[in-house]
């Protein structure tokens, strides 16, 4: 039996794949179980800079695996949020290294939220994203109800929701969903060439980026300044930082280490 989870470090790189095609990567509790140790590895690498996520096959993920959900010794409701879904969401966003996700198909329910709460979320022209929870009686989890109005607006998103309509990527690109949509063929060679470039760049500016930008989502204006003087200061004694100067000045290409 293949693992649910396919993961690749290369030259800085850590690929996660989610590798369940057959259902369309939907998750069971070993496949989020595996995504957040496979998270976990990422996180404790210190060879490892940025880190894309993708799925296998004709879909990103269609979400929650039904099967498990209806089946005689299959987990709560609250043991698939308490314990598979936000965990992973925690570990992105706790994750200082970026994370970059790559849909390659359909992003449905759980599957579209985990897509958006990355850090940059890029998509191939036939990708598509649906809130469906709507139409099993449900309300958005795995964050959604956190990030999507943040992205989109508050009324689009309650729209999205409630009438579970699905988006294309160039829709979902227009409307500040998405980061960028690429033609198919070419969204693998995309997603690894921004995750090279993320994994070259001053990693520890990269992840003071990442912890204001988290606390900008809960944070008032005043707070949010001295935040950013707060990880300034810390940003301005790295040796990244006395690097990126002194290439300036030389005019040569920065090596950050």
């Amino acid at each position: 039996m293949e693992p649910s989870i396919l993961l690749d470090i290369q030259q800085h790189v850590a690929v996660i794949r989610l590798n369940r095609p057959k259902v369309y990567n939907s998750f069971n509790r070993e496949m989020a179980l595996a995504l957040q140790a496979a998270l976990d590895t990422c996180r404790a690498d210190k060879a490892v800079r940025a880190i894309l996520l993708t799925g296998n096959g004709k879909a990103f993920s269609a979400g929650q695996d039904l099967a498990e959900v209806v089946a005689e010794d299959g987990p709560s409701m609250y043991a698939i949020l308490a314990e598979h879904y936000n965990p992973v969401i925690e570990r992105i966003r706790q994750n200082e290294k970026p994370v970059i996700c790559s849909v390659n198909g359909v992003a449905a329910g759980a599957g579209a939220n985990i897509a958006l709460c990355c850090d940059i979320t890029i998509a191939a022209e036939s990708a598509s994203f649906l809130q469906a929870f709507s139409k099993i009686g449900l309300i958005p989890d795995s964050g959604g109800t956190f990030f999507l109005p943040r992205l989109i607006g508050l009324q689009r998103a309650t729209a999205l929701m409630m009438l579970a309509e699905r988006v294309s990527a160039a829709d979902a690109a227009a409307m500040g969903m998405i980061y960028k949509v690429f033609p198919d063929e070419a969204l693998e060679t995309e997603a690894l060439k921004m995750a090279a470039q993320l994994a070259a760049m001053p990693s520890l500016g990269l992840a003071y980026t990442k912890h204001v930008l988290n606390q900008s989502l809960t944070n008032n204006l005043s707070q949010q300044l001295k935040a950013e003087e707060e990880w300034q200061v810390r940003a301005g004694q790295t040796e990244d930082f006395q690097e990126g100067v002194q290439a300036f000045l030389e005019k040569r290409p920065p090596v950050f280490k």
